[in-house]
């Protein structure tokens, strides 16, 4: 039984030498290519493939809210990232989000065919290096996550990952509905028990933390 595919890739040219690897392939049927996001969207509703191939960066929306999009719908397509590169938060959005298959483009093209078999019966694929990169990430964060749950309120945690993503007191009270006068009693606290003195040093905490 052929694997039924669609794959969806910004660049033309990318497109154009997809279609002449997978044609070799007597047993993939390489159903649609899609250069945007959407028309990808409406080829896995017209086609229902058994594999959806997607890069990352679209000009219309990204691929991974392209994937949000078909989970959404309940659309039962496995995926494969194939893409030039993927930093550590997209790695962790492609687990977050069940993707079944991660290939980086540098890899040799035979690779993406035992992809293609693998994930089609039932396994995954993924690029260790960046995946490694990822759950080493995912770590740090969750034990900075639990170190400062001994320490801060979920509040004051809450606070402290607005305040060290660049938001201002006013804005931290208008996002979590509070007086700004709220707000600053929060840094102080925050301040106090991390042993900080400014709005500098909490970013590099939460960053060193993992938290950011």
């Amino acid at each position: 039984m052929a694997i039924n595919l669609v794959v969806a890739d910004p660049h033309p040219i990318y497109l154009l030498g997809m279609e002449r690897l997978l044609s070799t392939e007597p047993e993939i049927n390489l159903q649609a290519l899609c250069a945007t996001a959407e028309e990808a969207l409406q080829a896995v509703r017209q086609h229902q493939p058994d594999l959806l191939i997607l890069d990352i960066n679209f000009r219309d929306r990204s691929g991974l809210e392209l994937i949000r999009d078909l989970r959404q719908e309940g659309l039962p397509v496995k995926v494969i990232i194939l893409a030039g590169v993927l930093d550590d938060e997209q790695t962790i959005e492609t687990l977050r989000l069940g993707v079944q298959g991660v290939l980086l483009k540098s890899m040799p093209t035979r690779m993406l065919v035992q992809c293609i078999h693998n994930v089609y019966a039932g396994g995954q694929w993924m690029e260790k290096q960046s995946l490694g990169h990822a759950f080493e990430k995912m770590l740090r964060r969750e034990a900075g996550a639990r170190r400062l749950a001994t320490i801060l309120t979920d509040r004051e945690t809450e606070v402290m990952c607005l305040v060290a993503r660049g938001m201002s007191n006013r804005q931290i009270a208008s996002q979590l509905v509070v007086g700004e006068g709220t707000v600053k009693v929060h840094v102080h606290n925050i301040y106090a028990k991390l042993g900080v003195s400014n709005r500098v040093d909490l970013t590099l905490y939460a960053h060193k933390k993992g938290l950011l």
